[in-house]
Parts: structure tokens; sequence; C-alpha cells
């Protein structure tokens, strides 16, 4: 009997540490948003500094009935590529989850940045642990309208940039582009991340003013299969990288100068630049799927413990 409770007690030793350290890892996945280009779930965050106090972000809580304290959680699992087929139109921004429906609000007041038609654009996609996956840029057509809600149609079929496994360095992701020269005025910057480690796609907002310049017709579209226009690169690997434009200001501005360097516009108090790396706010807690691993494992081990417990208890 005594050799029997010598063995179980080991198994509780052993089994139940790994259990609980896989719990503890449930949350470790990837998290992440736009800060400059700033994203709608930034700007309204508790991050957003003075942003938060704008009109927009005020309705945007509202609407929430929260504030976006996981601004780094705005992610869908198991969407696998089929995009237009899972996010409903007018939800683009929230990805369709209801935590964050205030971001689909059809505004012409967001925090916007303002950039230049066909000039270099890098974009700092802030995150906290490094994770393989593909970017894809979007900026709506012309003739977008923002008092409308985003719809799909307002968009591209193709990204006008794309990025597979950049680096994370300092807590951001930098995706260097060239911005399409046809289009001025208000404008979405649409991001994609899909994730190849998780099975987790992020979506995001960035409200961007396209002024100076000059813009020029569209060019014709490439045939299907072709790269469509899109700048793509893997790790900053190939051809030659575009200047780093610096942290936009959080002042009201003039137009951009022509080397296209962001500027925020927002008519809220002068606040610090924002940084392209955030703390992390959420772990895996959302109204989706990516939370379910983690409840699962916690269970488990729970469960397994008490069980060895009362096992032991009995054969005293």
């Amino acid at each position: 009997m005594t050799a029997h409770r010598t063995a179980v007690a080991a198994a509780v030793a052993v089994t139940a540490p790994l259990l609980l350290t896989t719990w503890a890892a449930g949350p470790a996945q990837a998290h992440g948003a736009p800060t400059s280009p700033v994203s709608r779930v930034v700007a309204c965050s508790p991050e957003g500094g003075s942003m938060t106090r704008t009109a927009a972000c005020k309705a945007a809580i509202a609407a929430n009935g929260a504030p976006f304290t996981a601004w780094d959680n705005l992610r869908v699992a198991g969407v696998g590529g089929r995009d237009r087929q899972v996010i409903p139109d007018g939800k683009l921004c929230s990805g369709g989850l209801p935590a964050y429906k205030g971001l689909d609000l059809a505004r012409t007041d967001w925090p916007s940045t303002r950039l230049t038609p066909g000039a270099s654009l890098t974009l700092s996609y802030s995150s906290t642990i490094p994770h393989t996956g593909t970017f894809k840029l979007y900026l709506s057509k012309p003739g977008y309208d923002p008092s409308r809600p985003l719809k799909w149609s307002d968009l591209p079929e193709r990204p006008f940039a794309t990025a597979t496994d950049p680096a994370l360095v300092d807590g951001a992701y930098r995706i260097k582009a060239k911005l399409p020269s046809d289009r001025t005025g208000r404008h979405m910057l649409y991001t994609i991340w899909q994730n190849s480690s998780t099975t987790d796609t992020y979506y995001s907002c960035s409200d961007v003013v396209l002024t100076g310049g000059r813009a020029t017709p569209a060019p014709a579209e490439k045939p299907a299969g072709g790269a469509g226009g899109a700048s793509t690169h893997k790790s900053g690997r190939t051809g030659a990288p575009a200047k780093q434009s610096p942290a936009p200001s959080r002042t009201a501005a003039s137009p951009a100068p022509a080397s296209g360097s962001p500027t925020l516009v927002t008519t809220s108090p002068a606040g610090a630049a924002g940084p392209d790396h955030l703390q992390p706010a959420a772990d895996s807690t959302s109204d989706h799927s990516a939370a379910l691993p983690l409840a699962a494992g916690g269970a488990a081990a729970l469960l397994l413990t008490a069980g060895v417990a009362v096992t032991l208890r009995r054969r005293r």
C-alpha cells in the first residue's frame, strides 16, 4: 500500500507541474496592432493618450460599453485566408467580434494619419512575441466614402503590399511599402495579419488622409496569377528598403512633405508621439475560440490534480 501511495504521489509530482506549465503557456499567442499609421483600436485604447478623448473614440467606447483595453487581441481563429467569406461587410474593423463593435462606426472624424500619395510608407505593427505569418496591406479604392460602413467592395481584390515572416525588432514589425499614387483625401488602410504559427488572423483599420504630391491614374491591373502590383518581401531580405519614417506627432499638422513622413491628425490636445511597441494588454481573453485551449488546459490540470488527491485519500 505504501508503495502504491508513493507511485501515485510521484505521478502527481511529475504530471501536475507539466499540465500547469501548459496551462500557463496558453496565453502565449501572437498579439498586436498597428501603431503607425495608428489603428482605431490603439487610438481608442488606454494607450492612445489624448486620442481617447476625441469624439470618435468616445462614441466607439460608448458603443462598446467598455474601453478597448485588449487593444492587441483583435483576432479571429480558423479563418484560413477566407477573410471575405468569414468577416461580414460593415464589420471589417471589428473582425466581426462584438467586443470591438465600436470600431465599425462610420464616421469622418476618427484620429487619422496624414500621408502623401505615391510616397514610401513604413507601417509599424506592435506585437508581444514573434510569430510567422503574412501581412497584407490594402488601401480603400478611389471614391471611398468614410461616412458609410466599410465593406469588402471598398477594398481592392489585391493588397498593395505584402510581407511574409518579417522580423520582430524592438517590439514591432515594420512593413516597408509604397503607397498607391491614385488616391487623395480620407481613406482606409486595412491590414490583415494571417498567422502561420497559430490559427489566428488579425484585422486592423487605420484612418489616413492622403494629401500633397500629385495623384496619378491607376495603372491597368495585371492578369490574375501575377503580383498585381503588390510590393512583396520576406524578412526584408529582397529589394532596397525604403527609408523608415519617423514616429508620428499627435498634433494637428500641415500637409505632409514630399517624403511622405506620416503625421497624426487629431483635434485632441497635443501629446507625446506614440511608441512602436506597447505593453501587452491581452492574454487569451476575448469572445472567440482562441481562449478555449487555455480554459481546457486549466480544467484538465485541476481535475487531474483533484482526482489524484482523492485517490490518495481513499487508499490511506
